[in-house]
């Protein structure tokens, strides 16, 4: 079984400081975070970028700072979301791309998402992809949905995008795929093979499902943006204490960890 690739998503565009006192919001924060958990073990930060008064932005400025304040502290690979918050213009959601980063989600559908919709029409979809394989980054296909798998399997029919892929399985977001265990392994037997996959859970669900992620061969993804809690009615000090817990229980069941450079070969991540 490959080594375990652990991505953090240390922020997120819903969380506030109000919920989780030990958010991240500046670049200064985000950068220093981000590297405590990959201290920790991940290999992957996922990042969304905020204003200094905590509301969610899509500011390619923003996300630059982060990424090189990040840069030079460590090797992870930064991931920036193109999905920004469901309020986000598509222009805005693609402003990160501009960083040229190694990777970047794909949201590969429209759902509900709590009491918004999240839109991804299949324009949007198709604009993300063709940017992103012209800036030579990997997408993560973001599936909230079992449809989704099968939209970004047109893209490859078009040859926008190429296998393998990786996809992040997110699930537990109120109005989309709830975060049961036969729900991901039903998802798990719908991707085409030598495809690579992580989860990430939601709430709840975020520690089941990486048990299972862990056992089934997939990657797992942690974090605030996911999950603000490290058990029922104990808030989580670190994103980095989440990470901890997931290296943890991977090495009682014998999966190694992987370092980012090991997962930019699991990902067949080339720049």
């Amino acid at each position: 079984m490959e080594k375990l690739i652990i991505t953090v998503a240390v922020t997120g565009a819903e969380v506030t400081k109000e919920k989780q006192p030990n958010l991240p919001v500046t670049p200064d924060e985000i950068a220093e975070e981000v590297y405590k958990c990959y201290l920790a073990g991940a290999s992957i930060a996922h990042i969304h970028a905020r204003l200094a008064d905590g509301t969610p932005t899509q500011s390619y400025e923003i996300y630059k700072e982060i990424k090189e304040k990040i840069e030079k502290k460590c090797n992870i690979i930064f991931q920036p979301s193109t999905g920004g918050a469901t309020w986000h213009t598509f222009e805005e959601r693609m402003q990160p791309l501009l960083t040229n980063p190694e990777m970047a989600t794909l949201s590969a559908g429209t759902c509900n998402f709590g009491n918004d919709v999240f839109m991804n029409p299949e324009e949007y979809i198709e604009k993300f992809a063709i940017e992103m394989k012209k800036r030579n980054i990997k997408p993560e296909i973001e599936v909230f949905e079992r449809g989704m798998i099968e939209n970004a399997l047109k893209l490859v029919k078009k040859g926008i995008l190429e296998l393998p892929l990786h996809f992040d399985f997110v699930m537990g977001v109120p109005g989309a795929i709830p975060g049961d265990v036969s729900d991901l392994v039903y998802l798990v037997s719908k991707i085409p093979e030598n495809c690579t996959w992580s989860v990430a859970g939601i709430g709840k669900y975020e520690l089941p499902l990486a048990v299972h992620a862990i056992a089934m061969g997939g990657h797992v993804r942690v974090g605030f943006e996911d999950n603000i809690y490290y058990k029922k009615g104990e808030l989580a000090s670190s994103n980095a204490q989440l990470v901890e817990r997931i290296v943890r229980i991977a090495k009682e069941l014998g999966r190694e960890i992987a370092t980012p450079d090991e997962a930019r070969k699991i990902l067949n991540i080339k720049r």
